[in-house]
């Protein structure tokens, strides 16, 4: 035998249980990066769980990134958007360099949350977002039960922004508090850990930030800061439908860490665990109708993949 294909046959061999692997992967709905023999798999229920959490994420990196530079996804990473349309209403923020500064570290955080799962997994198109002010605005009148007069436009101020991004990173973090437990593979279980540990460290950084002024009154409504925080919680609270699983900046004492203290830089459990919410509760939260079935709010036409689009009635339950 000539060295050429000795050499080519020897090469085939080694090659082998590499195959064997994809190929036994693939009659087992795994997803696997073959190609680079990368030992791992992400079963079809991790998959679910990991591709859900894109819906956040393009919003959360929407929103921060036209906050900061006045363009978004199809500026940055046009690949990541994958021909998905334009938020709508998106706009830069009037923002101190302090402030715009950390939103900025937040936007590009959020790409890298996109690209982390959709290396992971296929993922799915930037769904259409509302980022408009009167979507911002829609849910400070749910949350303080009346009209604000003007309306609430989060594009204002540094304070303004700060409040409605109090709504947004939080919610996404108790998403993964959730899923953590029900994931099954190394991968997707190493993923959602990274994904968690930053998300968290978003949502403290904002809630310390508020907590700063949190008896400061937001103009022109004469409301502090904390009282904004407190209805807004009680209302994710209100749409979640599963009880207290979100709070305020200022709390009662007996509901603080170990019931000894009022302020509450960070929510969590009387363990101080943080909360954890199924994605049934967060298409509630986000679509701001209380219904996953009801799309609105953030996704005027609903989120996207499998979980979500079950609730809307475009995937038969026959094919689960």
């Amino acid at each position: 035998m000539r060295l050429a294909q000795f050499s080519a046959l020897f090469f085939l061999l080694l090659q082998l249980p590499s195959l064997t692997y994809c190929i036994e992967a693939a009659n087992h709905e795994f997803f696997m990066d073959c190609d680079n023999n990368a030992n791992y798999h992400v079963g079809k229920p991790d998959v679910d769980l990991l591709e859900f959490p894109l819906n956040l994420e393009y919003l959360e990196a929407e929103f921060f990134l036209w906050a900061a530079f006045g363009r978004g996804l199809d500026s940055f990473s046009p690949d990541l958007a994958a021909g998905g349309p334009p938020p709508i209403g998106a706009r830069i923020a009037k923002l101190s360099p302090l402030i715009k500064d950390v939103i900025a570290q937040f936007g590009f955080q959020e790409v890298g949350h996109l690209r982390a799962i959709k290396k992971t997994i296929a993922g799915f198109p930037r769904p259409l977002l509302n980022l408009t002010a009167e979507s911002f605005g829609t849910i400070m009148n749910d949350a303080f039960g009346h009209t604000l007069e003007p309306p609430f436009n989060p594009y204002a101020n540094d304070i303004n922004f700060l409040l409605a991004s109090y709504v947004v990173p939080y919610v996404g973090l108790t998403g993964y508090v959730g899923a953590n437990p029900k994931l099954k593979s190394p991968t997707a279980k190493k993923l959602a850990a990274g994904l968690l540990g930053v998300e968290s460290g978003q949502d403290a950084v904002l809630r310390t930030l508020l907590y700063q002024r949190a008896i400061e009154k937001v103009e022109p409504y004469g409301i502090p800061v904390a009282e904004f925080t407190s209805q807004i919680s009680k209302l994710r609270n209100k749409l979640g439908h599963q009880g207290l699983k979100d709070e305020g900046l200022i709390v009662k004492p007996k509901e603080g860490a170990e019931g000894k203290i009022k302020g509450n830089v960070l929510a969590g459990n009387k363990h101080s665990l943080a909360y954890g919410r199924t994605p049934e509760e967060i298409l509630r939260i986000v679509y701001g109708t209380g219904k996953e079935n009801k799309s609105g709010g953030f996704f005027p036409k609903g989120g996207d993949g499998r979980i979500a689009k079950s609730h809307l009635g475009k995937i038969k339950k026959s094919e689960g």
